[in-house]
């Protein structure tokens, strides 16, 4: 049995039902605050100053004309901006080298900063940031990536299990798969409004993470973590860059330090964003997959070249999720970085599964193809019966219940076997198929929930944690009210402050398993302690519960996803009708915003298919495509059906909620179906995304 998300239950706070969002009525009445927008009598407004060469050293600074402009407050650069701690500690997700902004004349990529300017006004400093004139020492730089480099490195060891080069198959597929860089570029920019008192510094942040923040800052300006301050109650998105801290929070603090009791704001503009808060890194993917003739798969062999920086390294393991996919008893899997003078990549949605799914799951389209197989039924047939990597029984595994509903709801079974065979009018039209993988990741931190009775049967639940567009109020809301047995009106969440109990990033789709876990054993603990009828002012807190079985079961989520795609016979323009998943993801706490998050996921995942390439000049070290002009994205019009379902599907194994993350699961897979059900309609296999008009015009191929 699956859901769409319309299904209600007799008490609205209960898990499972789907009432409205709780944080909805303010934001669509504008009444919930971003990091930029809360308002300060004494704001001041910094402008970053960034390098124009990719490497090289600051040989002077001329900061006169901006510092005799009107309303200029302060201009900074390495020679005289506050000092922040070499030996800071930071935590194990921070590139240290990123965010030692203005600290020294090395220039490591172009777009770093190498100066900032504070002014009274945006446009004052705005203004005073160009005129102010760096000079450069420029050194040769090499941002050129190619998966053919002869200095390429292998990060750690590849994961072997027999003998992938002794694989025997009477069919066999090798070949070599890309995806582009891509940037997260979530709705709201990265914003901070920073303010230093001369004893303790308040940040107005856009985080995945307010106690990441102020463990980071503490660490580089050398202050107990108590004098520093991190609210983010509402944040427009993050995608995984805002997880890490990077250069433009740093700068407001170094410019909230310059002048003190003065609200110093910043927010990146879009072209910065492509320059200083990550991305996802490139990858060129080598896949070789041997099978019998009736397809079961007697070798997987996947090695994926990625990029990262000299500055810090990043490798973005595309490589990791075909350890786990199908069965097969010769396998290899490994990286190969190349370190190049770039900004650092970070986490952009499924990092590693994303793109690592793509060439596999294309492959596996492929293999069907040269066996004389349906897509869906060659995956079925490569099931494992226990996790390939690891040996462990999986808590649960319904990949194969996803492509049969899958392809029972999307009418798979009327689809032809040949590739380029069905026509509408001017249109080639194609379906195809790709499973989606995501795995039960530890959260990087532990998580604390306080849950306090004010009287009247009402309810407040604190916890730090950040709700990044995902709707996270609502559904902790709900496990509160659940536990509490009382109606959903009746529990306040307070979210988003580091002064709060502690929690753990929005990220790796661990929020709801970590904070949701940790709510509901905070409200178990209040009803054991102080049963039905407490007096006003009984609280009790939890901690995040141990995952008892977690080194005893492979833990993932799973899901199968669909797509038509329609080709123009004479132009190659791609369209995109119809897009369904169908997932397992543990158990769904509010089908209302899960079907949200599915949804934007598949739509993101279109996106990637279609759209979405950051093109990185290597003669000069920098993005060309820098804005939503150039930078496509997918909307609303991109696709007209799209739709998600699930698996009803509880995994006690997991946390006592039962729930595996659902914020990346949907984007896995989508780009791969959309490029098989291309070559379904075409004839024609590409592979690499975004897929393009040239590529389906006569005379062109994959």
């Amino acid at each position: 049995m699956s859901t769409t998300g319309e299904r209600t239950t007799a008490r609205t706070g209960a898990i499972g039902a789907d009432p409205r969002r709780v944080d909805g009525p303010r934001k669509v009445a504008g009444a919930a605050p971003y990091a930029y927008e809360y308002q300060a009598a004494d704001a001041a407004y910094l402008a970053p100053v960034q390098a124009t060469v990719a490497r090289g050293r600051v040989a002077a600074v001329d900061t006169a004309a901006a510092e005799a402009a009107p309303g200029v407050l302060a201009v900074l650069w390495h020679g005289n901006a506050p000092r922040l701690r070499e030996d800071a500690e930071l935590p194990g997700l921070q590139q240290p080298g990123e965010l030692h902004v203005l600290q020294s004349p090395e220039v490591h990529y172009r777009g770093q900063p190498v100066a900032a300017v504070v002014a009274e006004t945006f446009e004052a400093a705005q203004h005073a940031a160009a005129l102010v004139t760096v000079t450069y020492e420029q050194l040769p730089h090499d941002a050129d990536f190619s998966g053919d480099r002869t200095d390429l490195v292998a990060p750690e060891e590849d994961h072997r299990q027999g003998d992938v080069g002794a694989a025997e198959g009477e069919v066999v597929v090798d070949q070599t798969y890309t995806t582009p860089m891509q940037h997260n570029n979530p709705m709201e920019p990265h914003s901070t409004m920073a303010r230093w008192d001369g004893q303790a510094i308040t940040l107005h942040e856009s985080t995945q993470g307010a106690h990441m923040v102020r463990e980071t800052v503490a660490e580089l300006l050398g202050l107990e973590q108590g004098r520093v301050r991190v609210v983010a109650p509402y944040v427009g998105g993050g995608f995984g860059s805002k997880g890490p801290l990077h250069a433009p929070t740093v700068l407001a603090v170094l410019g909230a330090r310059a002048v003190p009791h003065r609200s110093v704001k910043l927010a990146a503009t879009r072209r910065q964003m492509f320059s200083l808060v990550g991305y996802r890194s490139p990858t060129v993917q080598r896949v070789r997959l041997s099978a019998d003739a009736q397809g079961r798969l007697t070798g997987i062999d996947v090695t994926a070249t990625v990029q990262s920086a000299r500055l810090g390294d990043f490798i973005e393991e595309a490589a990791g999720p075909a350890k786990s996919m199908y069965a097969a008893p010769n396998r290899r899997m490994g990286h190969r970085a190349a370190r190049l003078d770039v900004p650092v990549p970070t986490w952009m949605r499924a990092p590693g599964e994303c793109p690592g799914m793509f060439g596999p799951e294309v492959a596996m389209d492929e293999l069907a193809a040269a066996c004389g197989l349906d897509p869906v039924e060659v995956r079925v047939r490569n099931e494992p019966e226990r996790d390939p990597a690891t040996g462990k029984p999986f808590s649960t595994r319904n990949l194969i219940a996803c492509l049969r509903e899958g392809a029972d709801r999307f009418g798979w079974h009327d689809r032809s076997p040949r590739p380029g065979t069905r026509r509408e009018g001017d249109w080639l039209v194609g379906t195809g198929v790709a499973a989606s993988f995501y795995p039960v990741v530890p959260p990087v931190s532990g998580s604390r929930a306080l849950v306090r009775h004010t009287g009247d049967g009402h309810y407040v639940v604190s916890l730090g944690a950040a709700d990044i567009g995902t709707g996270a109020w609502t559904a902790l809301t709900q496990v509160a009210a659940d536990v509490l047995e009382v109606p959903l009106d009746r529990v306040e969440v307070r979210l988003g402050d580091s002064a709060l109990p502690l929690a753990s990033l929005a990220g790796g789709s661990t929020g709801m398993m970590s904070w949701g876990s940790t709510v509901h054993a905070a409200a178990t603990a209040f009803r054991a302690r102080h049963g039905e009828d407490p007096p006003p002012g009984a609280e009790a807190a939890a901690d995040l519960p141990e995952a008892a079985h977690r080194d005893d079961y492979a833990m993932h989520a799973y899901g199968a996803q669909f797509a038509e795609v329609r080709v123009n016979a004479d132009t190659g323009e791609v369209r995109v009708p119809r897009l369904l998943g169908v997932f397992a993801a543990g158990r769904i706490v509010n089908p209302r915003t899960a079907r949200s998050q599915f949804v934007g996921g598949m739509t993101m995942g279109l996106s990637m298919a279609l759209h979405e390439e950051s093109v990185l000049d290597p003669r000069f070290g920098h993005v060309v495509n820098a804005d939503f002009a150039e930078y496509h994205i997918a909307a609303s019009a991109d696709v007209a059906d799209i739709q998600a379902h699930w698996i009803d599907e509880h995994d006690p194994l997991v946390n006592p909620l039962g729930a595996k993350g659902i914020g990346e699961i949907g984007i896995v897979g989508t780009a791969a179906a959309v490029a098989n059900a291309a070559y379904h309609a075409t004839g024609v296999r590409v592979r690499r995304v975004p897929l393009r008009l040239d590529d389906f015009l006569p005379g062109a191929g994959g």
